[in-house]
């Protein structure tokens, strides 16, 4: 019986990116996965939250509860929807460069991301149409072994290419709003 390694580094299965890969190179549609989730809003003022989002993942399901900051009418006593927008795309960002990173046998010894942006929120209390946010800033804190800082900067470099949260920031993505 033949023992069948698994290739993991950075806590990446590069195995099963590997699986992935070759799929899509065959048959480009294996690389489109739809994602959803709902949110319903909390017409009981006895919750402390406004609103809760059923997260659904290939392990199960999870609810996170999101409230405003109380100067835009929540009660502060949760997340609020720019927060959870920040660690999707500080997540989303972290989890494309540890793959890149591994992909380039380049094994990180720490890893982490401070994600920042100044929100202005004038044009969604309709005060005045001026840019919601102007930027986000992302500062990698980041070792790996055997590897200088020009490799670390190339690899940052690579993750903002290919990362999906950092392309939806900077491309123009279509919106269809529908009630149904």
């Amino acid at each position: 019986m033949r023992e069948t390694l698994t290739r993991i580094l950075n806590h990446v299965d590069l195995d099963k990116i590997s699986v992935t890969e070759k799929a899509g190179e065959l048959d480009r549609s294996k690389l489109k996965k739809k994602m959803s989730l709902q949110a319903k809003w909390n017409t009981d003022p006895a919750k402390k939250y406004q609103l809760e989002a059923e997260l659904s993942f290939e392990g199960g399901k999870q609810i996170v509860e999101i409230d405003s900051p109380s100067y835009l009418g929540g009660n502060g006593s949760r997340p609020g929807p720019i927060a959870l927008c920040m660690a999707g795309m500080a997540s989303c960002f972290l989890t494309t460069l540890a793959s890149v990173a591994a992909k380039e046998a380049v094994e990180f010894e720490k890893l982490s991301i401070i994600a920042e942006c100044s929100v202005n929120f004038a044009k969604a209390l309709d005060i005045a149409d001026e840019p919601i946010i102007e930027n986000i800033e992302f500062r990698v804190d980041a070792s790996a072994k055997n590897t200088d800082r020009s490799t670390l900067v190339k690899l940052i470099s690579m993750a903002e290419e290919r990362c999906p949260a950092v392309y939806t920031a900077t491309h123009t993505v279509s919106v269809i709003t529908k009630l149904v």
